[in-house]
Parts: C-alpha cells; sequence; structure tokens
C-alpha cells in the first residue's frame, strides 16, 4: 500500500495523539518509534514517525526530521505533516520553526501553516493567541513547565524568533470565509514573501475549513486535529481508495501496569483519582532514586497483582518538581524518573502485564525505547488524541498507551481500563 500521507511527531505522545486521530477515518495507521533502519515495505495509508526531538538540541531535532522525511517519501508520500504539541511547547531557539523550514527546504515548498488549535482538548486560537481551556497559553499551567516554560501566548511573536522567513496571521474571519478563502489569502501572502502562517481556530469546523483549503499543500504543521478532516477528505477526492486497509485489534492478557512521570496539572489530577480508588501505588522520589537507585520499586512491583493494575508514580506538584531540580538538575531529575519508570515497564512486562498505560511524553518515549518498540497498531480512543495501541515486546503482544500530560479526563486510568475491556 503506498502511504498517502507521512507524518512526524516531535514526541511519542504527540505521534499517538495524530495516529489516534487519523484512526478514526477507520483505516489502518502505522506508528513507527523513531526513524526505521530499512526501507518501507507493507506501509499503512497513513505513517507516522514518532521522534523524540521537541527538546532534543536543534541540529538533532532538524536531522532526525530529514531523516524521517526521505523514509517517508520512499513509502510514495507526497503530502506530509509535521506534528507539535497543541501548546506550541517550545524555546526561543526552535524545534517548531526549524523543523518546518527545513523540510519546507527539501520539499521545495514555500509556505506551510501553523495550527496547534485541538478544539476538543480545549486548544483554539484567536487573533493569533493560542488559549488553553478559558486561559491564555502564558496564563495556565503551561508557563511553569519544567522543559519548555511558555510564557508568551502569541504563536507569530513564539515563532518568529525560530525562523528566517516572514510570519503572518490568517485570522478566524477569513476562515469562516471557507476555504477558497483561506486559499486566496495564502496566495496573496505568498506573493508578499511569507512562509509562514498562523492560522486561527476555534471550532472543529475552523479546522475542517482549513483542512480542505490546505489539504493539497506539500507540507502542513501543527497539533493533531487540522490533520483529522484529511481521511475523509483524501477519499472524496479519489487521493485514497476506499479499499485501503483497515486497522484491526489482536487478543490479549489481562495484566496491566500504569506508569505516571508526567507532572501537569491534569496529570497530578488523574494521580489523584486513581489514587483514592484504593489501586496498589508505589510514589518515586527522584532524590531517593539519585541516592538508592531503583531496586526498592523493582522488588515492590515484583510482589503485585498485576490484575489490579498498580500505578507507580512521578507525578508532583510544581514546587516539588522545582525542588528535585535543584538538587538534580532540570535533565538529570527528567533522566533518573525516566530510566527507573522504563525498567518498572520492562519488569512488569516480564511478570505478565500486557497492557501498560504511559502518562508524560518523555517517559513514554523512554518506555518503548526499553520494551524495545519499533511499531505501532493504533486501536481504540480512549480520550480525545489518545488511542490503545498495540506492538511487540520481549515476544509478547502488548497494549500500549501513551498519554500527553495535559490530555484525558481525571478518570483517565480507569477510562484506559474499561475502552480496552469493551473491543
Amino acid at each position: 500500500m503506498t502511504t498517502v500521507l507521512g507524518c512526524i511527531a516531535d514526541d511519542f505522545t504527540g505521534a499517538t495523539d495524530l495516529a489516534g486521530l487519523l484512526a478514526r477515518s477507520g483505516m489502518s495507521v502505522s506508528l513507527r518509534i523513531g526513524v526505521p533502519e530499512t526501507p518501507p515495505t507493507q506501509t499503512a495509508p497513513f505513517e507516522v514517525i514518532a521522534l523524540k526531538s521537541r527538546t532534543a538540541p536543534l541540529h538533532d531535532a532538524v536531522a532526525d526530521a530529514r531523516a524521517a522525511l526521505e523514509w517517508l517519501r520512499q513509502a510514495g508520500a507526497e503530502r506530509f505533516f509535521w506534528k507539535y504539541c497543541s501548546t506550541f511547547d517550545s524555546t526561543a531557539d526552535g524545534n517548531i520553526g526549524p523543523v518546518a523550514e527545513a523540510l519546507m527546504a527539501d520539499l521545495g515548498c514555500k509556505q506551510t501553516i501553523y495550527c496547534p488549535a485541538f478544539p476538543e482538548n480545549g486548544r483554539t486560537v484567536f487573533m493569533g493567541n493560542l488559549f488553553v481551556a478559558r486561559q491564555l497559553l502564558a496564563e495556565s499551567p503551561m508557563k511553569d513547565h519544567p522543559l519548555t516554560p511558555m510564557r508568551d501566548s502569541n504563536l507569530m511573536r513564539l515563532l518568529a524568533p525560530q525562523v528566517t522567513q516572514p510570519v503572518a496571521l490568517i485570522d478566524r474571519f477569513c476562515v469562516c470565509g471557507g476555504a477558497e478563502a483561506i486559499q486566496a489569502e495564502l496566495r496573496a501572502l505568498k506573493l508578499q514573501g511569507v512562509a509562514h502562517v498562523v492560522v486561527d481556530a476555534v471550532s472543529m469546523s475552523d479546522l475542517e475549513k482549513i483542512a480542505k483549503g490546505c489539504r493539497d499543500m506539500p507540507l502542513m504543521t501543527g497539533a493533531s486535529a487540522v490533520a483529522m478532516p484529511l481521511p475523509a477528505l483524501y477519499l472524496a477526492d479519489g487521493t485514497m481508495s476506499a479499499d485501503a486497509p483497515k486497522a484491526k485489534t489482536p487478543k490479549l492478557g489481562n495484566g496491566t501496569v500504569v506508569l505516571s512521570g508526567s507532572c501537569s496539572a491534569m496529570t497530578n489530577k488523574q494521580v489523584a483519582d486513581y489514587l483514592r480508588r484504593g489501586v496498589p501505588a508505589f510514589r518515586l522520589d527522584p532524590l531517593v532514586l539519585a541516592e538508592s537507585g531503583a531496586q526498592e520499586v523493582l522488588d515492590w512491583l515484583a510482589k503485585q497483582d498485576l490484575e489490579a493494575a498498580p500505578l507507580i508514580y512521578a507525578t508532583a506538584n510544581s514546587d516539588n518538581v522545582r525542588s528535585a531540580q535543584a538538587k538534580l538538575g532540570v535533565a538529570g531529575a527528567g533522566e533518573i524518573v525516566e530510566a527507573t519508570l522504563s525498567a518498572c515497564a520492562v519488569a512488569a512486562r516480564d511478570a505478565g502485564a500486557r497492557r501498560v498505560i504511559v502518562a508524560g511524553g518523555e517517559t513514554s518515549g523512554a518506555v518503548t525505547k526499553a520494551l524495545g518498540v519499533t511499531q505501532l497498531h493504533i486501536g481504540a480512543e480512549i480520550a480525545p488524541g489518545v488511542p490503545w495501541t498495540y506492538c511487540q515486546s520481549g515476544g509478547h503482544q502488548i497494549a500500549l498507551t501513551l498519554k500527553s500530560g495535559n490530555f484525558g479526563t481525571e478518570t483517565f486510568f480507569t477510562d484506559a481500563q474499561e475502552k480496552l475491556e469493551m473491543v
């Protein structure tokens, strides 16, 4: 099967988010962990390559994205999507803008759009300003993100220092005019030399108009929601055949483990809800781990009934996170937690866990690497942008869900288990 749309995501939870929304079409979606080392074979209509580049050094992020693009082009894709977080997680140097410019250069395209809106998850863009629910981005909990604190809400101001070409806005008044109005404004901006266009969106109908107006662009960029209408558009115009491969669901064992490394506001609520249910739980302290290692939690895990779906978590409030970072360094504190949760994932799998729930983008990247996962097939959606996925790990078929920190409702960990029982 020739790949219709090739997607590159800057972290693993973002990749599953995008893949899950594309899978709503019912078509087969394949998610690759990192750039495959072998040439494309038996590819899906929608191929997503998950990188771990959101906070990587700029040179590495660009190189990885270019390698992913080349593999997707070999798979037959002619249209591409660069996926980043709906809260535009980045620094003044990148990596969103520089990667986009590198992909544009390789594709020979002169213009692309930026649309991080995801209204279903409370992310909207109005007059170029990004909102998280009713709060401006810079007033939301993202202002205290440990790796990419977002202290400005204006996407043009955030993007301009990251790119070398002009930045402009297509506002919602234009979007309301529909796909043709968007296309006309893009043409006018291109004549003015504008390469990078932020697009407003406050509703799903806005995203449908944007996708329709931009579907023939060689490169689109944004959060996952603006890509969600593309499968239906491709089916309608004959770009993709109606008999393209459909998604399949395997049978699994019952053992479950929940691993939470995210310290986002929503994950804190999700952990608190799960603890109230009386599940077996072990809290990781980065300072203790730095001093004593992971053996204590591994010994605890070995004694647990995995059908009770135990929780191992490093999730904490921002004050505790800053305290650990002050003593261990930002990178050091994160790496200690990621390494420990990864070791727990492998131990749980070897003990019979066939359902692994992971919260946190960096944690998800570390866990999937430790499990030796190279490809995920996308299954049922648990919450907007968070699907179950299926893969091989250590000779076993397992289900794995990778949740971005702020996604899902407070009952997510329970919802995930109930959703898998239904399929």
